[in-house]
């Protein structure tokens, strides 16, 4: 996954907060702070564990609360590759992913490495696009090594 800088994403949290009219708590910024230094997909479960360790009274509703408001507010995506089970992006950057069908790791793919994504039809009429998101299904080459053993 592309690195972020935490100082650089805590300063932007700290823009956006303003221009969204939120207040930046405590809890927001160290909720935020974790889920840029987990670096992958993480699931709000194991944000929330990495956010005890510095606030052990927070709950998991208010780590659900705001990663809520981090996706309203344009500050994180959901990826829903996983049914029934929320895995957050903290990469905004146009890209794509590879996910292993036996561990569930996700790993992204820059865009730039794919030909120019075009449908091949009209679309419903009213329907815009707002991105497009492809996910490649596979097996890591963790998986894939411990199938060929």
């Amino acid at each position: 996954m592309k690195a972020v800088s935490p100082e650089l994403s805590v300063a932007d949290l700290r823009e956006r907060c303003h221009q969204a009219g939120l207040s930046l708590t405590h809890q927001r910024l160290v909720i935020y702070e974790q889920l840029m230094k987990m670096g992958d997909h993480p699931a709000p479960e194991a944000v929330f564990e990495r956010v005890r360790k510095k606030i052990p009274s927070l709950s998991l509703a208010t780590v659900y609360n705001n990663i809520k408001i981090f996706v309203e507010h344009g500050l994180l995506r959901e990826l829903s590759v996983h049914r029934g089970s929320l895995r957050l992006e903290s990469n905004l950057d146009p890209h794509h992913h590879l996910v292993c069908t036996n561990c569930k790791a996700i790993e992204d793919i820059d865009e730039s490495d794919f030909q120019p994504i075009r449908l091949k039809k009209a679309l419903p009429k009213g329907f815009t696009v707002h991105r497009f998101s492809v996910e490649v299904l596979g097996l890591c080459s963790n998986c894939a090594g411990k199938i060929r053993q």
